[in-house]
């Protein structure tokens, strides 16, 4: 066997295409549509249109938004910033985890932070990404007020801003469209009130995020709208809205105190911004025996709340969740177009999911099968 024939035994052929394709981009220094591509590199359509999205997913190729590719090599991996909302929050934990992987698989170098659900913690976290001169930073934090000043601060350093579910200025939004997933929470506490109590209302509260911003607190306005439009006699006066501050012990102080104010109140309806609150909710419900007469729903889909749809006594009815695995692939790419210089939408919307007691037990059973 020759040395010309051993050698070719050694190559990857869709690897020797990719290397043309990046080749000719880089030579030709020019946009260019995939039919001129792939003409002029001899590669099928498929292969070369394959070839290119994998090149703009890892930033080594632009596309503009007529479709032309051209070249953008670059001379090191790129390096992103993540703040996450905090490390004791079980929904960011899954968030964190989600960005980890899909930084890991599109060759993104990814400095983590935790900003502890605190205002100054997240301030000092976008002083330490402009330090480390990251490309980009993605932020996950809940303090509204805090939100403009980590915007201007890195937008004075000139690093681009992702905000996750809740929205900063001059930020690319990510995640959920809170309004929506508001009123369909509200829609299955009014249908359970319509189906299993006459339609009979004491009380609808309403357990929000108020340093979060008016944005995420439309789950709340969303959910009160959806109940008034089901139940259009009830009192404005019975829709009571709480600053739970997405936490669990806050959360179960209020309820609490509400039920006691209340003894003899027997139908309740808890909308909850989140499963942490949604589970102090709980909490308090179940130290006052008031199981048979409250019912809640929360948001983000954690285990501890799913466990609870499992069990047909509980007063837990549903938790609407983003679908958490989106979070990384979705803001690794957008991040990726961004700092090549790509446009993209200022308000990219993720699906969400209804886990209710009929899916979780639904899932269960297919499982098990």
């Amino acid at each position: 066997m020759s040395n010309k024939t051993s050698n070719h035994l050694y190559l990857i052929p869709i690897m020797s295409a990719a290397l043309d394709v990046l080749e000719y981009l880089q030579r030709e220094n020019c946009s260019l549509p995939l039919e001129q591509i792939y003409r002029e590199t001899g590669h099928s359509k498929t292969s070369v249109y394959r070839i290119l999205k994998t090149f703009v997913h890892r930033g080594y190729v632009s596309q503009s938004p007529d479709g032309l590719y051209r070249s953008a090599s670059r001379p090191r991996k790129m390096r992103f910033g993540f703040a996450g909302q905090s490390g004791d929050q079980p929904f960011s934990q899954a968030v964190t985890e989600s960005l980890r992987s899909a930084a890991a698989t599109s060759g993104v170098d990814l400095l983590v932070l935790d900003n502890r659900y605190d205002a100054s913690t997240a301030l000092a976290n976008a002083e330490e990404f402009i330090r480390e001169r990251v490309e980009l930073v993605i932020e996950f934090q809940v303090e509204d007020h805090a939100a403009p000043i980590i915007a201007a601060r890195l937008a004075a350093a000139g690093i681009p801003l992702m905000a996750i579910d809740i929205p900063h200025p001059n930020a690319t939004y990510f995640g959920v469209d809170n309004y929506r997933i508001g009123f369909q929470g509200g829609e299955i506490l009014a249908n359970y009130a319509i189906d299993r109590w006459d339609k009979q209302v004491d009380w609808v509260l309403g357990l929000d995020i108020e340093e979060a911003g008016t944005l995420v607190q439309s789950r709340t306005t969303g959910a009160f709208e959806a109940v008034r439009t089901l139940l259009p006699s009830l009192p404005i006066e019975s829709l009571v809205r709480m600053d739970g501050r997405g936490l669990r012990d806050e959360s179960h102080r209020l309820v609490s105190d509400f039920l006691h104010r209340h003894p003899h109140d027997k139908h309740i309806l808890i909308a909850a911004a989140n499963d942490s609150s949604a589970l102090g909710a709980l909490e308090a419900i179940r130290e006052l025996n008031r199981q048979h007469d409250t019912v809640i729903i929360g948001h983000d889909g954690i285990p501890e709340m799913l466990a609870e749809l499992e069990d047909p006594t509980s007063p837990v009815l549903a938790s609407i969740s983003p679908d958490v695995q989106q979070y990384g692939p979705g803001l690794i790419h957008l991040g990726v177009l961004l700092v090549t210089g790509n446009t993209v939408p200022p308000y990219n919307y993720i699906d969400h999911k209804i886990f209710s007691r009929a899916t979780v037990l639904a899932s269960a059973e297919a499982v098990s099968r």
